[in-house]
């Protein structure tokens, strides 16, 4: 197992592994640990099907829900991440987000197999939020650490959302419902389960407001916050490969996707990580 560390905040490709074979716990515990470390790990050289990513993903802590998308065929945990090359509807998932943030239990991490990689563009990007809070002033930590976001799914999944009843012409299986308009309330400064650590947790669009602040008082502080959690120090950029195996923290990173494969096909497939136990 080689870590090649990308040299950002956050991110790191691994090598010399084989991940179409079963994942003994030893190494299961060393993919890890390397994954609490880098928050972002890229598995190249993979052959792998939906079979060996159903099993990885097992092995990093079981399936976690995930509430607006269809599965593939045959499949209940797996979906694809898929954009045709004449597709003409708006980029999916080109703002910061943290994953299915707005759940009651939120999950851990999330998996992304290469199906059809275009030749060009398609990068992922990743914003290190430990070392985006990390970075505050002590004074400002003291304030944010005081906030409950309320998240909620209601501007992307509900019928009148990004992706709802308006949104035609998507390659994707989204299914947008009126239960994206439910709330759950999670501190904005959390302590990494795992590590300990302290992140900034998730952003401005599945967080619509703060607990007993005013709604414009409360849009004007994360706006400004986010500005602040996707600044260039903070973020790795991702260039992905054929055969190749994503996977980040959704506790630690916040991601976004971005475009520039027009005319070509892209599809991966993803996976959700359940919460920790």
């Amino acid at each position: 197992m080689i870590i090649e560390p990308s040299g950002a905040s956050c991110g790191a490709t691994v090598r010399g592994l084989d991940l179409c074979r079963d994942i003994s716990p030893s190494l299961a515990e060393e993919i890890r640990k390397a994954w609490l470390k880098h928050r972002v790990l890229a598995f190249a050289d993979q052959s792998m099907d939906d079979d060996a990513l159903e099993r990885f993903t097992l092995a990093m802590g079981g399936f976690g829900e995930d509430p607006f998308f269809d599965p593939i065929p045959e499949r209940e945990h797996i979906a694809a991440i898929l954009r045709e090359p004449d597709e003409t509807a708006p980029l999916f998932a080109e703002n910061w987000h943290s994953d299915w943030s707005f759940l009651a239990r939120p999950p851990s991490g999330t998996c992304l197999l290469a199906i059809e990689i275009p030749p060009v563009g398609g990068d992922t990007l990743f914003a290190d939020q430990i070392a985006a809070f990390a970075a505050l002033p002590e004074e400002r930590k003291s304030h944010l650490r005081t906030l409950t976001a309320i998240h909620s799914a209601q501007l992307a999944y509900a019928p009148d959302g990004t992706y709802g009843e308006k949104d035609s012409g998507r390659s994707m299986a989204i299914r947008p419902d009126e239960s994206a308009r439910e709330t759950y309330s999670h501190p904005l400064i959390q302590r990494h389960p795992e590590t300990g650590e302290e992140a900034i947790y998730s952003t401005l669009g599945y967080i619509i407001g703060i607990e007993g602040m005013e709604q414009v008082e409360a849009i004007q502080l994360l706006t400004q916050l986010a500005q602040w959690q996707a600044r260039d120090e903070f973020v790795y950029r991702h260039r992905w490969e054929p055969d190749m195996l994503v996977m980040w923290d959704n506790r630690s990173v916040l991601h976004k996707a971005t475009g520039g494969y027009e005319g070509h096909r892209r599809e991966l497939h993803r996976t959700t990580i359940a919460a920790a136990a």
